[in-house]
């Protein structure tokens, strides 16, 4: 019943947000993980995935305790490009956080991956072959092409050194951004691995979660999808896995891709007691313009704060100067960031 009176809440809020103000974000800057090695996971991406660190800090005190809700932290952080995109790994050398369940499953709503595009679906295949990734999915599946919103997408799921699911996704000529076909068929450009085209979530309701991304935050739905049959079965490892799908994007960055389970409805909730230092711990990044004004609203929204408020940092190691942390309505942290 709380649940319930919760998502008419959200979806409520969220349309009267969507009339009273500008978009909350501008962009999707980075999407950011917790890993328990740095060195190992930095080498990773890099080596594997063709990932340029571009920097690392090491940090702690109180503006980082409040904003990560973590007392007495210490943390190293590199930030990595991969084309136009960016994504923060972050090792928590005190305190250290919990490993993640072994038993998680795709439809588990704490489930959230990176989609990289790669130019050649069996060369990328063969190269995670060759360096030992541990597989989620089978193997390479290509969508039906009955499905007209996903058909002949090829993509496979595998995961990093610490248990995080990863995605090699592959376009046909008439879909995706075109971005990625100009890249991929430019002159000279031998590049296996193009950049992020998305990050994904499992939600439990795509209603509230557009109440949400959409209108507290301001992202634009970009596609739609029903996915189902034998090929998703395998791509995410869930029997009988029908999904359905919607995309979202901000002015520029990766998009943010809802996966909401029609069957079968037993994923597991998101761990209430989640921390930034668990090795669940995913975490989005959006570029705001106003943190005060996103705080009022996301308030209003009644979205639960992982930060303390809005916390000024005055470190110049930082990249940002104002940020919030809070919760979508199934649990995914989410930063908002002022420069």
């Amino acid at each position: 019943m709380l649940r319930r009176a919760f998502i008419s809440l959200i979806v409520f809020c969220g349309s009267l947000a969507a009339s009273d103000h500008p978009p909350l974000v501008t962009a999707v800057d980075s999407i950011g993980l917790t890993v328990s090695d740095l060195d190992r996971s930095v080498e990773f991406y890099s080596r594997v995935l063709s990932f340029e660190k571009v920097s690392e800090t090491e940090v702690d005190g109180p503006e980082y305790e409040h904003l990560e809700g973590v007392f007495g932290l210490r943390m190293r952080t590199a930030r990595l490009r991969l084309g136009g995109e960016f994504i923060e790994l972050t090792e928590f050398l005190a305190p250290r956080g919990r490993p993640a369940p072994v038993d998680t499953k795709a439809n588990d709503r704490w489930f959230q991956h990176i989609a990289i595009i790669t130019s050649d679906m069996d060369r990328a295949y063969k190269w995670l072959r060759t360096n030992k990734v541990q597989h989620a999915s089978s193997g390479p599946q290509r969508l039906p092409d009955w499905n007209k919103s996903a058909g002949g997408i090829q993509a496979f799921y595998f995961r990093d050194p610490d248990g995080h699911f990863l995605e090699v996704l592959a376009f046909p000529p008439d879909k995706g951004n075109s971005k990625w076909h100009a890249a991929a068929g430019s002159a000279n450009n031998d590049k296996l691995f193009l950049g992020i085209d998305h990050t994904a979530i499992v939600i439990s309701d795509t209603d509230a979660s557009l109440g949400f991304y959409r209108d507290v935050l301001g992202l634009q739905v970009a596609g739609q999808s029903e996915n189902y049959g034998p090929e998703q079965e395998r791509l995410n490892n869930v029997f009988g896995a029908r999904l359905r799908i919607t995309s979202l994007r901000a002015a520029s960055g990766p998009g943010v891709e809802f996966l909401e389970y029609l069957a079968p409805v037993n994923g597991r909730s998101y761990p209430p007691d989640e921390q930034a230092n668990d090795l669940i711990h995913w975490q989005t990044r959006f570029l705001g313009t106003n943190m005060i004004e996103a705080a009022r609203d996301l308030r209003k929204f009644r979205s639960p704060f992982l930060s303390t408020g809005v916390v000024e940092l005055t470190d110049a190691k930082s990249e940002f100067r104002k940020s919030i942390v809070v919760r979508d309505p199934d649990g995914h942290p989410v930063q908002l960031v002022q420069q």
